[in-house]
């Protein structure tokens, strides 16, 4: 039938419907698979570059922070040095500082050295063995001798003694000595370590008079800093290398070291000569195309193939400003990011196929029964790819139409089911996800705060031990000088009464005695001298008050918790600002008023609560010298905190800059401290901010924003109190502390 109709030139409806169908279907499925291609490989070269400047940017930034640790260590070294923290030749001292710092910032090893063939060392002995120390010194004979050391950095037990070695010889040193200024070193070989490689950051040491006399460095082997690249998870198949410009590694994320052993001694290794296929084939593809790595001054970016695997290669040089100049190359395979797109591209072939051949099948029957509903069904899907889901067919007698109809109507209703269930779950989705960054936020926010707070707190332990420690030095000569100064007076008074004496029974002294007595003025003597001891006497007192406060105020032997005397507290921090209270070029001197109560005894951490004291006090005396200037000699002073607040008004509150402290009992078991100056106030903005970490308004480098945050937790949480500030514009500020006077004891 199907052939006679072909022969009298008149088709069938199924032949007519079918074949455009189907020829539709395949070019349409045919163009889109086509276009899906060639998207997919623009995306993948996008995806790569970008993937590829992200991890190089990435590495970049590690490297700079990096790299930076060695250069912190020497100039913390070199300042402790130049504020005579340390002295040159104190090895004992400088042994346990380099130890501290080797193990704080854990790098390879710290080398100090003198030009008179003094040297310390701390670090790992050849690389291998952690936790020693080294020195070269007249009570070791002037040889190297190694040490292993206890939990202090003390040296407990000689493992190594090397008769020959003299650091004036390495590189680290001569380099140092001849460029004077920080620089980073050559690339050398350990004396003594035929397999250790390293590069050291160095700088001069200065004497007080600006004397070359010798340098410090801190090294770092070439193998830790592969090391380092490894930590950086890129993929296993890819590769970060980093060469210098004449292409000798200095460091890769593979496995092989970035040096080779010839007759047991460490060689540098060149890239091109590497094991690893991937660098050698880079190095090689850098060698053609720029003919050297010097020719290579900005970012490069290229493709190359590694056993017929697509690599993507990004290579951007590097530079610090202290002689360092490499190249950091960063390989990504194509594997990496195509592997789940290939997947997808070979489901979505699949799935046109399939598509396609149930299509023809589904035509194939339909067309058989379709005549006039297929204008409806048609209007009926184009309204739903439009978005108009609410679409349905009307049943016809036909019962395959029926099921047809039945079966559209049952997908539409579907259809909007599964929309209606998607915008639900996105909108939940959405909800998880806010709720989940915000408790990010606020983990991350604390860490940072408490990150700080422990770093504040331990600069304050070092401090307090510090000034404990000069306070017990000082303390022993000025007693014993201050002790001797009332028997010299007496001795004094003494000779005066005998020479007295003298004069009156012997009113003509011979001729010589007579002389001298001129020359030397024996009546000025006479005169003067009692009050040069008394005011020698004078000076020792002063000097005893101000130990006296200084033990007080450091709390050493008060770290746990006691009762004290609070205006003990108050006067022993008075006395150490005392320099900055006195008049200076363009200020008066800043008067404290102190209005003292009956206080019992109050039970504290002392040291703690000293450094609340020192911080309220520092920031009213910042205050009023930084507005000071602002105004005639005769206005009186702005307010202007140094961590936690911005300036609230112009308006001087009285004619001369004042502190006034004041002390109460408000009750039986609560005292006040009130610390009070007459600047221009802080806004109601900036009260509402005024604890929070970090929030400061002082220029870069003279505040941190972590005094007033530190000092509320010392209040709120060690000691159970209140904090609090009193302020208008123009009124000036007060902070007020209210602890209670007795703790509760299961608190500690």
């Amino acid at each position: 039938m199907w052939l006679g109709s072909k022969l009298s030139g008149k088709l069938p409806l199924q032949l007519i419907l079918i074949v455009p169908f189907v020829v539709q279907l395949f070019v349409v499925a045919a163009l889109v698979g086509y276009a899906s291609f060639r998207n997919g490989q623009k995306a993948v070269n996008d995806l790569a570059h970008q993937l590829t400047r992200k991890t190089s940017e990435l590495v970049d930034q590690r490297l700079d922070s990096y790299l930076a640790t060695p250069h912190h260590i020497t100039q913390a070294t070199v300042d402790a040095i130049t504020l005579e923290l340390l002295e040159t030749h104190n090895l004992e001292a400088i042994q346990r500082f380099l130890w501290k710092q080797s193990q704080s910032a854990n790098v390879t090893y710290i080398n100090y050295g003198l030009s008179t063939g003094e040297y310390i060392g701390a670090g790992y002995l050849d690389g291998k063995i952690a936790n020693t120390v080294s020195e070269t010194s007249a009570r070791t004979n002037w040889k190297n001798h190694n040490y292993t050391v206890d939990a202090q950095g003390r040296p407990l037990k000689l493992i190594a003694v090397y008769d020959d070695y003299d650091h004036r010889s390495e590189g680290w040193f001569q380099d140092t000595m001849q460029a004077k200024r920080p620089i980073w070193s050559s690339v050398y070989n350990w004396d003594g370590s035929l397999d250790v490689i390293s590069i050291a950051a160095s700088q001069p040491i200065y004497d007080r008079l600006h004397r070359l006399i010798g340098a410090v460095s801190v090294d770092l082997m070439l193998s830790d800093i592969s090391k380092f690249l490894q930590t950086l998870n890129l993929s296993s198949a890819g590769r970060i290398l980093i060469v210098e410009q004449d292409g000798s590694v200095i460091a890769s994320s593979g496995q092989e070291l970035p040096f080779k052993l010839v007759n047991q001694e460490a060689q540098r290794l060149q890239a091109i000569d590497s094991q690893d296929p991937l660098i050698r084939e880079v190095a090689q593809q850098l060698q053609t195309r720029f003919g050297s790595l010097k020719a290579i001054q900005r970012d490069q970016q290229f493709e190359l193939s590694v056993d017929r695997e697509r690599h993507f290669v990004r290579v951007t040089p590097w530079q610090d400003g202290l002689g360092l100049n490499w190249l950091v190359i960063v390989t990504v395979p194509e594997s990496d990011f195509m592997a789940q797109i290939n997947a997808n591209t070979r489901i979505t072939v699949f799935l046109c196929i399939a598509a396609l051949l149930i299509a023809i099948l589904l035509g194939l029957w339909t067309t058989r029964w379709i005549t006039r509903p297929i204008h409806q069904l048609n209007r009926a899907s184009r309204a739903i790819a439009s978005g108009e889901l609410q679409q349905t067919i009307e049943v016809n007698s036909v019962r395959e139409l029926s099921s047809l109809a039945h079966a559209f109507n049952q997908m539409a209703q579907q259809l909007r089911q599964s929309f209606s269930a998607l915008e639900e779950t996105n909108a939940q989705l959405e909800t998880r996800v806010d709720e989940r960054t915000a408790d990010l936020k606020a983990a991350l926010l604390h860490l940072q705060q408490t990150q700080a707070q422990l770093v504040q707190t331990e600069k304050m332990s070092s401090l307090g031990q510090l000034v404990a420690g000069v306070a017990h030095e000082l303390n022993n000569p000025v007693n014993f000088i201050h002790g001797n100064l009332t028997h010299i007076a007496q001795y004094t008074q003494d000779l005066l009464r005998l020479i007295q004496l003298y004069q009156h029974y012997f009113p003509d002294p011979p001729p010589a005695i007579r002389a001298e007595s001129n020359a030397i003025d024996l009546c000025f003597i006479q005169d003067d001298l009692a009050k040069v001891l008394q005011s020698i006497q004078s000076g020792t007192a002063r000097i005893r008050e101000i130990v006296l406060s200084l033990r007080n105020f450091s709390r050493l032997d008060e770290a746990e918790f006691k009762r004290v005397d609070i205006h003990e507290g108050i006067d022993s921090t008075l006395l150490i600002l005392q320099s900055r209270l006195k008049a200076k070029a363009g200020r008066p001197e800043i008067q404290v008023h102190k209005h003292y109560g009956s206080l019992p005894l109050v039970e504290c951490y002392p040291g703690q609560l000293n450094q609340v004291l020192m911080n309220l006090l520092t920031n009213a005396i910042d205050a009023l010298e930084e507005t000071l200037p602002l105004l005639q000699a005769t206005a009186a002073p702005s307010h202007a905190l140094s961590n936690n607040e911005i300036l609230g008004g112009s308006s001087p509150s009285c004619s001369l800059p004042t502190i006034t402290i004041r002390t109460e009992l408000l009750a039986s078991d609560w005292i006040s401290i009130g610390i009070a100056d007459n600047g221009p106030g802080i806004s109601p903005q900036v009260q509402a901010r005024l604890f929070d970490p970090f929030f400061t308004t002082k220029s870069v480098g003279k505040g941190t924003g972590l005094g007033l945050s530190i000092s509320y937790q010392i209040i709120t949480e060690t000691h159970r109190g209140r904090l609090s500030c009193h302020s208008m514009v123009g009124q000036g500020a007060e902070f007020v502390i209210e602890i209670p006077v007795w703790q509760r004891k299961e608190q500690f």
